[in-house]
């Protein structure tokens, strides 16, 4: 069998937390030891000289290479394309795209580098598996150094239709660069679509064979594979974390009033300040809501050296107060905003004694956390889903509550349908939802990419350049 050779923004080392470590970390290591492998991207270090050769590691049938980013790196390639430019418009965010040329330059001279690094430890049948945006001109740097290898690409967030994709600035060489991979994976058919709409307006090439396309001297193919979770995996975790020390102290803390639960990194993709403006619209029904639940947002701060994500800690800040302050009572508030982060067995408890979860992201590759929830709940008595229409996990859980997540009254009603919903209806629901989460799992998704990989025509040549 032929070695897999994974490649991610990051690399998570042997050794490090377990219970911290998220459900693709989990899934990509199990992939390496199937055949033995290697997992190469950054360290997460930041140093002024970068060794001219990777670090290595090993532990078993797996080989871990890391390189470090220098200050500049950071700043351009991660911070200033990669999450100011890259990342807003992959959610449709036009508006708080900030594009710079230069930061584009070093966006592609760093995938130019990671390809130089990794392309003498590939071997001739290795078959490689690159992760997500950071990455996306990975392939092309490869084929030209003459990888002719088998290359798959998968994205994790969303895809924008060609209408909103040529906003960024030489948007072409993006598309271009997404068509020297042989597989290009996305979460939905929708984003698929996007891409291949793309190819054809963007790249002036063809359509083969519905999901086939041909562009820039290259063939290839674009396919759905809707990431999911180690179902049962994490419902034993709930099932035993459930009964921590923590969990006991959060049912404790509700002094009987029900638990909604929401659980997001800080981005303006995950609709925060809308749910918020819902829980205040819920906290002014005093006759029957007010004082009856408690709303706990986690929230850990992330990317913080981005100007758009400070003043959103601003607006988050502010808005949870406000809401407080007008609302509260001197034995209850209904928002407790949290921003620190907790393992993932302490989440799958607070996911299982949680009446609603909460997910309204405006626009999401998928959303894992809906997938928690549900696997989380307990058969006997299950809570309530509400999602948002424009999360990935949406088209496999039509049974949850879809929401539009920028209609505060419309997320507020489904609070009210939620908290009064009988044990029959939640039952119900649940069931269907956790059917679907049992079938497409974490497993389910990595072994039909790379089935599907497996099969795809392997390059002979190089092609596709990336061009700045």
């Amino acid at each position: 069998m032929p070695r897999l050779i994974v490649v991610s923004n990051r690399v998570v080392l042997p050794g490090g937390s377990q219970a911290r470590a998220g459900g693709l970390a989990i899934a990509i290591r199990e992939a390496l030891q199937e055949n033995g492998g290697l997992w190469f991207g950054w360290s997460g270090e930041v140093e002024e000289a970068v060794a001219p050769e990777p670090r290595t590691v090993s532990r078993g049938n797996i080989t871990y290479a890391i390189t470090d980013l220098t200050p500049t790196e950071h700043e351009l390639y991660y911070t200033a394309y990669s999450n100011a430019a890259l990342w807003p418009l992959l959610h449709f965010r036009l508006g708080l795209i900030e594009y710079r040329r230069n930061a584009a330059q070093v966006y592609f001279a760093v995938n130019r580098r990671f390809a130089g690094l990794l392309a003498p430890m590939i071997k001739p049948d290795d078959v490689i598996w690159v992760q997500d945006y950071h990455l996306i001109p990975l392939g092309s740097a490869l084929r030209e150094l003459g990888v002719a290898n088998r290359i798959g690409f998968f994205l994790h967030t969303p895809f924008p239709p060609p209408e909103v994709m040529m906003a960024l600035p030489r948007h072409e060489r993006l598309v271009e660069a997404l068509c020297a991979y042989d597989l290009v994976g996305f979460q939905t058919d929708e984003n698929r679509d996007a891409f291949l709409r793309c190819v054809v307006q963007i790249g002036n090439g063809a359509i083969e064979d519905g999901s086939g396309f041909a562009a820039f001297g290259r063939r290839g193919r674009a396919e759905t594979f809707p990431i999911g979770i180690d179902t049962e995996t994490f419902a034993e975790l709930a099932r035993r974390a459930a009964d921590s020390s923590e969990a006991r102290r959060l049912e404790d803390s509700l002094n009987g009033r029900t638990l909604i639960l929401g659980i997001d990194r800080l981005d303006y993709s995950k609709g925060i300040p809308e749910r918020f403006e819902a829980i205040a619209g819920l906290s002014a029904d005093s006759a029957a809501f007010r004082g009856q639940f408690t709303y706990l947002q986690i929230t850990p701060h992330s990317r913080g050296e981005v100007s758009q994500y400070r003043a959103l800690r601003r607006q988050i800040e502010s808005l949870a107060g406000r809401i407080n302050g007008r609302f509260a009572e001197f034995d209850w508030s209904p928002i407790r905003y949290v921003n620190r982060s907790f393992t993932r067995a302490t989440l799958a408890g607070f996911n299982r004694h949680a009446r609603i979860g909460l997910v309204t992201p405006l626009r999401d590759g998928m959303n894992l956390v809906a997938k928690e929830f549900v696997a989380a709940q307990d058969p006997a008595d299950p809570g309530v889903l509400i999602l948002s229409r424009f999360a990935g996990a949406a088209k496999q859980l039509p049974t949850a509550l879809l929401v539009n997540p920028i209609d505060v009254d419309e997320i507020a009603n489904a609070l009210r349908a939620g908290l009064s919903m009988s044990l029959a209806e939640r039952r119900e629901r649940w069931e269907a939802m956790m059917a679907t989460v049992r079938r497409n799992t974490i497993d389910t998704w990595r072994v039909s990419f790379l089935a599907a990989l497996a099969n795809a025509q392997r390059a002979v040549v190089p092609a596709c350049e990336a061009r700045l």
